[in-house]
C-alpha cells in the first residue's frame, strides 16, 4: 500500500532499500515475512519517500503520505 501510495515500483523500492526485487515481491505477496533488518531498510526506504506509517488505532494498523511543508 505505501509503495502504490508513492507510486514507486518494485524495482525502484528495491533499490531505495538495498534488497533484491525479489525479496520486495515475496514480502508483497506474503511469501516471506522477511527478515527484521529487510523489514527495516524497507521501512526506512519508505520513510525516507515521505510515507507515514500508523500504529494501531482501533481501525488497524496503515500509511499515509507525509504533508509537505
Amino acid at each position: 500500500m505505501a509503495r502504490a501510495a508513492l507510486g514507486v515500483g518494485v524495482r525502484e523500492l528495491a533499490t531505495l532499500a538495498g534488497v533484491s526485487a525479489m525479496t520486495v515481491t515475496r514480502f508483497e505477496n506474503g511469501h516471506s515475512g522477511g527478515s527484521p533488518e529487510t523489514l527495516a531498510a524497507i521501512q526506512r526506504a519508505l520513510e525516507a519517500a515521505g510515507v507515514e506509517f500508523i500504529p494501531e488505532n482501533g481501525g488497524g494498523p496503515g500509511v499515509r503520505l507525509k504533508k509537505r511543508d
